[in-house]
């Protein structure tokens, strides 16, 4: 089996495959961009990983950290400020993932969206049964 990354020709999509599309672009940013021809899928997709990446990274160090700093963050007796301050420090690098993963799933959305509603109608509307003088 041969896997490419490779965008295929743009062609119209129906609102079923626009719709799947948008689901997989919900679950992860980028993918679904790029089942709809749209290289937009690319950064998504980056966007979507690196952000993933560095919370997972970054989220595990901040959990350590504050196992270690467990008695100076829930003491009485620190300073509220000092512990505001080395909150931040600690926490700064899993916020910064989570809102380039934010990014990443807000442009995947956005993409859905246009492609929604660029999709062409499944079929065309229902007609209603046509009636003759013989069918009474």
């Amino acid at each position: 089996m041969k896997i490419s990354l490779a965008l295929g020709p743009r062609r119209p999509l129906s609102r079923q495959t626009a719709w799947g599309c948008l689901t997989a672009n919900l679950a992860i940013p980028g993918v679904g961009s790029l089942m709809g021809g749209r290289i937009a899928g690319y950064p998504q997709a980056a966007l979507g990983f690196g952000g993933l990446a560095m919370s997972l990274v970054f989220g595990l160090r901040f959990v350590y950290w504050s196992l270690v700093h467990w008695q100076e963050l829930h003491g009485g007796e620190a300073d509220p400020l000092e512990i505001l301050s080395s909150l931040w420090f600690a926490g700064r690098w899993p916020l910064l993932g989570m809102a380039t993963f934010g990014a990443g799933w807000l442009w995947a959305l956005a993409t859905s969206l246009n492609l929604l509603r660029g999709a062409q109608s499944d079929s065309p509307a229902p007609q209603p049964p046509r009636l003759t003088k013989d069918s009474a």
